[in-house]
């Protein structure tokens, strides 16, 4: 297939033959990848087990329409994703994706920056992020705010922030899985990875006050 990585079409091959051993592999490889972003849909750990489980299943039934346009790892989280989006539909527990992509609310107290007239450093930082607390983030206690803070996000969000900083995807990988452009995806993680700070900084008092 033009575009597929070598390691991809050799283990799409073995799939289609049927060979279990290399389903059984990228099940170990992709499915607690796949669960975390079930999670970003759907409430409980029960339910996003029950969407990976179907995911799967979609997965097995579409090998021979996968026309190798992406990595084969975006195209099962694709999968993931809407599968889980019908489930949160059903459960009511959802809003529409598209609505959530237009979120305008302020992300962190505008008055920490510059303003646009500034001469210098127009909307610069004016109260600065102060450093972390040493070996501050990798306490229970701000584990417990990361989680707390994403899953408060919205979903758009909250998806985007899962894939890229708790799956490592990469931007392209990104957008492919969750239909955005580059621009939106950026935007999005933004202001994800700035609410997450905006936490961190609470509940470590590590913003530094105006000179």
């Amino acid at each position: 297939m033009p575009g597929l990585q070598s390691a991809d079409a050799a283990r799409l091959a073995a799939l289609r033959t049927g060979d279990e051993r290399a389903f059984a592999a990228l099940i170990d490889e992709l499915s607690p990848r796949m669960l975390k972003l079930a999670h970003v849909y759907v409430p409980s750990t029960a339910t996003a087990e029950e969407v990976v489980q179907e995911a799967w299943i979609v997965v097995l039934r579409s090998l021979d329409r996968f026309e190798g346009r992406s990595k084969l790892s975006t195209w099962i989280l694709g999968i993931v994703v809407n599968v889980a989006r019908e489930r949160g539909r059903h459960e009511s527990r959802s809003r529409p994706f598209s609505s959530l992509t237009t979120d305008h609310e302020p992300i962190i107290d505008p008055d920490r920056f510059l303003p646009p007239s500034h001469d210098r450093w127009p909307g610069h930082w004016a109260i600065a992020p102060a450093p972390w607390p040493q070996d501050a983030l990798e306490t229970a206690e701000a584990a417990q705010v990361i989680r707390n803070t994403v899953a408060a996000l919205p979903y758009v969000q909250r998806a985007v922030i899962t894939l890229r900083d708790m799956i490592g995807c990469t931007p392209e990988e990104t957008c492919n899985t969750l239909g955005l452009t580059d621009t939106n995806h950026r935007v999005l993680l933004h202001r994800a990875r700035t609410k997450v700070r905006a936490a961190l900084e609470l509940a470590f008092d590590t913003i530094e006050t105006a000179a």
